[in-house]
């Protein structure tokens, strides 16, 4: 009696669970009817939808557990995207409205000037899609009145109230040339640290040195004014101890290798500049001087071998002695003579033009008397995208395929880079899962301070359909804005599965770049580059970083910026938490992509990995990227890797 009881109480006990659970499911499909039509008619859970394109999505942590987050509402946005698709401009979208509604110590400096950047760039776009700015440089071109001179002239006063710069309308042209007068300061004892600690003695540092350059003034904004040919002697104080001349270019904010001229003629095998040496001889004080014996010079006269007489020139340049230096611009190069006698000749560098040396700046331990510019161009430079542009349908970018892509690769450039684009166009992008859509390569452009560069960039933008306008104010501090649309395109519009980040400079081999992705394990988060660890910030000179800026001792580990490659599910948590403006910006974009890896990682593990194949600086062979290359050298490294089929670097200048 007692068992059958307690069976009869389980029963019941039964019922009841099953009744309970049975009214449950009721009320949650209750709920559910009720709320989908809900979310269908007011677009909540759009969200969610857009992160079910992929497979490994970050589980978002609250922003309050993290301090490189705002703590504050969303305020971006993004239009919903359809894919298989053109779109010529980025959906980042900027509501600047946000920072009039809550405390302004919430949003940093980077915001606020973000902000003012995507309200002058969509004002900007705005004028050129209503065809002001085409009639507005047209009456422009109609009614200039800039002169172009013949010859420019400057006292050493005048020069000194110019900022040691004296300023060359239009460039120079081909048979142009400057003189100058000037005499060279005694040596002076050095305190510079950065000069001084080149001696290993105790001895003081005596140091003479000037340099002149021939600056690009008009050819960049925001950074500092290319240096096109920087000439520098060293009367005393190099680490050599012998006077010196050094010459180099700057390209990009980036040096070359210098040439150095120690006293030594170039040698006969080494290439000329117009049929002139780089280098050429002077009296050093190593050079041995020992006279012939008697005998010696008795036994040439008899054999009848006379002596050849040679001319010992000294160094061009002494302490408080006046010179005279000519430099002309010819077919291939610069030539400086001093003093009527040829020096030195340095070759044209690739990424300028003649009509870009637009600035003579003198500086150093010299006084100058006077400056003469002369034969110089007597028309203005004309604005010529079209001399780099080739409007060919064959270098037009295919349309995308209607479903996802393999590789997405987002290039950064400017707005005047025309040449640096139209050479990518002829070199990797011909690649043939680019050709096919298999992998999909866009140029990220934001706008430019000049108005004839966005009309021009415009028509660019319609012929090739490779570009996507990120529509902000471009600025070389809000470089990372373009990260962040590379990435928002790449999930939004593409699909794509892996996303790269490059520079407009940088040759990139996607073959070895997606054998590379390859090797890591489907399905698991990736982040791969010439990534650095421990790396410190600077906090002197010019790069440096304040503690407002980057309050932390060291970076996260970041990758290089010429070329990095994540997966799909960072490059979507990235464009989530901009949009919700819960996104910490730092004007280092390489630096700041470390970053928000870094915060992803903690909720969900990324694969690191590191290869030196992913060129900082130049290129090694073999490589995977490189970086820092000429318009004359993505040729060149693309017609190596097709007519060899291994890649193999173009060091040419």
């Amino acid at each position: 009696m007692k068992r059958g009881k307690f069976d009869s109480l389980i029963s019941v006990s039964r019922i009841r669970s099953i009744q309970i659970l049975t009214g449950l499911l009721f009320l949650y499909f209750l709920l559910m009817t009720l709320e989908i039509p809900l979310v269908l008619r007011t677009g909540k859970g759009l969200e969610s939808s857009e992160s079910s394109i992929f497979m490994n999505t970050l589980p978002v942590r609250s922003p309050d557990e993290d301090e490189f987050f705002v703590k504050e509402s969303p305020a971006f946005s993004a239009p919903e995207r359809k894919m298989g698709e053109f779109k010529k401009v980025s959906g980042l979208v900027f509501d600047e409205k946000a920072f009039d509604s809550v405390d302004k110590d919430d949003f940093s400096e980077l915001h606020r000037a973000a902000r003012d950047a995507f309200v002058v760039g969509k004002k900007i776009l705005g004028e050129i899609e209503s065809g002001n700015v085409k009639a507005e440089l047209e009456n422009q071109a109609s009614n200039r009145t800039e002169s172009c001179p013949n010859s420019v002239s400057l006292s050493g006063e005048e020069m000194l109230k110019n900022g040691k710069l004296m300023v060359i309308p239009c460039g120079l042209t081909l048979g142009s040339h400057i003189t100058v007068v000037a005499r060279p300061r005694w040596a002076h004892l050095e305190k510079d640290p950065k000069i001084a600690l080149l001696r290993d003695s105790d001895e003081s540092l005596m140091v003479s040195q000037f340099m002149m350059e021939l600056q690009g003034l008009r050819a960049v904004d925001g950074e500092d004014p290319p240096k096109i040919l920087h000439f520098n002697p060293r009367i005393k104080g190099d680490w050599s101890g012998r006077p010196v001349i050094e010459q180099n270019t700057c390209y990009r904010m980036q040096w070359g290798s210098a040439l150095r001229c120690e006293g030594w003629k170039s040698k006969a095998d080494e290439e000329t500049v117009d049929g002139q040496v780089k280098c050429e001889k002077w009296i050093r004080d190593d050079d041995d001087h020992t006279e012939e014996s008697k005998a010696t010079w008795w036994l040439k006269r008899l054999i009848g071998r006379t002596r050849k007489v040679t001319v010992d020139w000294p160094y061009p340049f002494a302490e408080n002695k006046l010179f005279v230096l000519t430099l002309n611009a010819a077919l291939e190069g610069y030539h400086i003579t001093v003093d009527g006698r040829h020096i030195t000749s340095f070759p044209y560098h690739p990424g300028f033009t003649l009509e870009d040396s637009t600035g003579l700046y003198l500086n150093g331990d010299i006084d100058v008397h006077s400056i003469f510019a002369v034969s110089l161009p007597t028309t203005h430079p004309s604005f010529a995208p079209q001399q780099h542009l080739e409007m060919l349908n064959k270098w037009q970018a295919p349309l995308p395929r209607n479903g996802p892509v393999e590789l997405f690769i987002g290039i950064l450039s400017a707005g005047n880079h025309f040449s640096e684009r139209m050479a990518v166009r002829k070199s990797w992008m011909q690649h043939e899962s680019i050709k096919s859509s298999t992998y999909v390569a866009r140029f990220f452009v934001a706008m430019h301070a000049r108005k004839e560069v966005n009309l021009e960039l415009m028509k660019e933008v319609e012929f090739f359909r490779d570009i996507v306008i990120v529509p902000y104010m471009d600025h070389y501090d809000l470089v990372v804005l373009k990260t962040i649309a590379i990435c928002e395109y790449g999930v939004r519009t593409l699909a794509a599965k892996y996303i790269m980040k490059c520079d407009d400079d940088t040759f990139v081999r996607v073959d070895a770049i997606m054998k590379e992705v390859k090797k890591v394990p489907t399905g698991r988060s990736l982040y791969i580059g010439n990534i650095n660890y421990y790396h410190r910030p600077l906090r002197h000179g010019k790069w440096a970083v304040t503690y407002e800026e980057w309050p932390e001792e060291e970076y996260p580990p970041y990758a290089n910026g010429p070329g990095y490659v994540m997966s799909s599910d960072i490059a979507n948590s990235i464009a989530m938490h901009f949009e919700k403006h819960k996104l910490r910006l730092f004007k280092m974009e390489d630096v700041s992509m470390g970053m928000w890896v870094e915060r992803f990682n903690s909720s969900k593990q990324v694969e690191y990995v590191h290869s030196l194949k992913f060129c900082q600086f130049g290129c090694i062979d073999d490589y995977f990227t490189a970086h820092y290359q000429s318009p004359r050298q993505m040729i060149c490294l693309w017609k190596k890797l097709q007519l060899k089929g291994k890649p193999r670097c173009c060091n040419m200048r």
